[in-house]
């Protein structure tokens, strides 16, 4: 409950930033007239008194209103204001519209399917949140769900202009090594970054396998259901919410938006991208289970679909054998016969481990090290207790994307202490930070050369503003 209150806190400042986005009639007007003549009449537009117009960048208005109402629903949301400012929100809003804007001008686009499937998802995720689309409305004190969805259209369409701006700016910023070590140096020993404590861990993973009978069964169920679909005008949505296992689109009816870059398992990719659009695909195979597929639509290269996903039962006994096999090498290892890395090299059952002795990598940055205070909490619980090269006794797990149960065995292998960065220990970390200021300072540089060659003007009563960028052009 208190995450969706959070989720929808910060909906509800994105739907009043939308006012920032669009002129009045009379604000367009005006800049229509100071846009459209020489620099003289850009100074003339300077001289006239703009009631109610807190900033103009490039083709967008910026309204005092909207930065007092987003301010009030962000107290009225519960958020923590005192920090922030009405000169400072007021930069924030300048700054995604001065992106925005250069986007445009740099036919950096976004599609209207990619605005609207967006807005589809945001009201799928916000009626499953209240409860239907009448709450929804009555929420956010819309009148109809025409209004609503035209709002988030432009809410949304500028965010993502903004962001594929960002993502342009610092596409090809690139950190050597030397840089990283410059970095390291430059800053003074005793304010180094101090890095949490952290563990590496490997595990041997027994997944046991459903019998030939059990399949059958799953791939007969799923083809009732695409006959039901196909021959009865069934719902594929009503039918994924009452009979799918997928925890990531169940309760969506099975929805997912893909593109070929999206990551998918490859057959499930192959599969949905032969399909045509109203298509229900043949149950097939992943490592996840059993799947079929429906193309609600096709946008170019990308698709919106919903899937039904099924997990042949695996039975009591081949779980016994499971836990019995992991037993039998953990006591192995523990009496040297083979090391853990060996042995979930020859018996481990995850590729995604096995090759490299079983050592989990950190999905964030790939690094081996888990800082404590940042893991899974599952995982963190899993090994807690344990000791350097200890062994868990074997642990059944559900797998959280699917696939069916699976017993493993866990052994932290190396444990960092709390400690002051290192260049040599920390240098995957370090090389983080260096890039992400390397970025920031690209984005610092485009932003002054775009607020010089861009129209702005910035309302007198915020010109003392305390500006991050130099909007005021003095």
């Amino acid at each position: 409950m208190r995450k969706n209150k959070i989720i929808l806190a910060c909906f509800c400042i994105s739907i009043a930033l939308v006012h920032a986005q669009e002129p009045t009639a009379e604000a367009t007007e005006v800049v229509a007239q100071a846009t459209q003549g020489n620099r003289d009449s850009i100074t003339d537009f300077k001289k006239i008194k703009l009631d109610g117009i807190a900033a103009v960048v490039g083709d967008y208005v910026i309204l005092d209103s909207d930065i007092e109402k987003t301010l009030i629903d962000l107290k009225s949301q519960g958020a923590a204001t005192d920090d922030i400012t009405h000169c400072g929100l007021l930069g924030k809003l300048m700054e995604d519209r001065l992106y925005a804007h250069q986007a445009v001008q740099d036919s950096i686009l976004v599609s209207d399917d990619e605005v609207n499937a967006t807005g589809d998802r945001q009201l799928q995720q916000l009626v499953q949140q209240i409860g239907s689309m009448d709450k929804v409305l009555k929420y956010y004190k819309k009148e109809d769900e025409q209004s609503f969805r035209e709002e988030l259209y432009k809410i949304n369409k500028l965010r993502m202009l903004s962001e594929k701006m960002q993502q342009d700016i610092i596409k090809d910023v690139e950190i050597t090594p030397e840089e990283v070590r410059q970095f390291f140096n430059k800053i003074p020993e005793d304010e180094r970054p101090v890095f949490g404590a952290e563990l590496e861990i490997a595990q041997i993973v027994k997944e046991p396998k459903p019998s030939e009978e059990e399949k059958q069964k799953v791939v007969d169920k799923l083809n009732q259901i695409k006959a039901d679909v196909e021959d009865n005008d069934a719902s594929f949505s009503v039918k994924a919410i009452l009979y799918s296992q997928d925890p990531g689109s169940k309760a969506k009816g099975g929805f997912y938006s893909i593109t070929k870059e999206t990551g998918f398992d490859k057959t499930f990719k192959d599969v949905a991208f032969s399909l045509k659009q109203g298509e229900v695909s043949e149950p097939f195979e992943t490592p996840f289970g059993y799947h079929i597929i429906y193309i609600e639509k096709i946008r170019g290269q990308e698709l919106d679909l919903r899937h039904i996903l099924v997990q042949p039962e695996v039975s009591q006994k081949a779980l016994d054998e499971a836990k019995i096999e992991l037993d039998t090498i953990r006591k192995h290892i523990m009496e040297g016969k083979y090391t853990f890395a060996e042995a979930a090299l020859n018996f481990s059952d995850e590729k995604e481990t096995k090759f490299d002795g079983g050592l989990l990598r950190n999905p964030i940055n790939f690094d081996s090290r888990f800082e404590l205070t940042k893991m899974d909490p599952n995982l963190y619980n899993q090994v807690q207790n344990l000791k350097d090269n200890e062994i868990s006794y074997p642990m059944l797990e559900e797998d959280p994307r699917g696939g069916g149960p699976k017993y493993k065995i866990l052994q932290v292998t190396n444990r960092y202490d709390e400690h002051v960065a290192d260049f040599a220990k920390d240098y995957v970390k370090i090389q983080e930070l260096a890039k992400t200021e390397k970025q920031f300072n690209a984005i610092k540089k485009w932003m002054a050369e775009h607020i010089e060659d861009t129209y702005i003007s910035v309302n007198e009563a915020n010109r003392d503003c305390d500006f991050a960028n130099n909007w005021v052009k003095e």
